[in-house]
């Protein structure tokens, strides 16, 4: 299987981390730093739309919630839009299995996005992201979800709760 890769809008490019991988595929990953491991070791989805189709924006804040994801370990972090953690010093950019199991949640998890910390709740950071998307990555998945990650991947929902401006 290769090729582009849809689970209700978190994105993937099957051939990143495997041989079937074009020249412009494998430049792309060595000119951006990125560690592109088998599909056996991690894959990886990304999302930069909320669950009506509008873009993730720092002024908005999000819930992101899912099941048990089908993989030894998970995390979704937020990425700028110049696909680097923005910059600044809030230590919330990821989310991960165990932060749900802390918080009693590996069945069914959530956590909000926002720029500011919300009063309770488990939180990442859009301060300082402007436009963002959010990245998740499956560590050892399940042999299930490398030969048909559309019909396996229970994808994460992301509702957009509130904006401090009309977007």
């Amino acid at each position: 299987m290769g090729g582009v890769i849809d689970a209700d809008g978190w994105l993937s490019d099957w051939t990143v981390g495997s041989p079937s991988a074009n020249p412009w595929t494998r430049a792309y990953i060595a000119r951006r730093g990125l560690l592109a491991l088998t599909k056996e070791e991690a894959v990886y989805f990304t999302r930069a739309k909320d669950d009506t189709g509008k873009p993730l924006v720092e002024d908005c804040t999000y819930r992101v919630s899912g099941d048990a994801m089908p993989a030894l370990w998970w995390s979704v972090t937020l990425y700028d839009a110049t696909n680097y953690l923005p910059k600044n010093t809030d230590q919330a950019l990821s989310y991960d299995l165990t932060k749900a199991n802390d918080a009693g949640q590996a069945a069914h998890w959530s956590f909000i996005v926002a720029p500011e910390r919300p009063s309770e709740g488990n939180w990442v950071s859009s301060r300082s992201a402007g436009s963002f998307d959010l990245t998740l990555r499956l560590y050892k998945p399940d042999a299930a979800l490398i030969d048909n990650p559309e019909s396996v991947l229970p994808p994460p929902s992301i509702e957009r709760l509130s904006c401090r401006s009309q977007s």
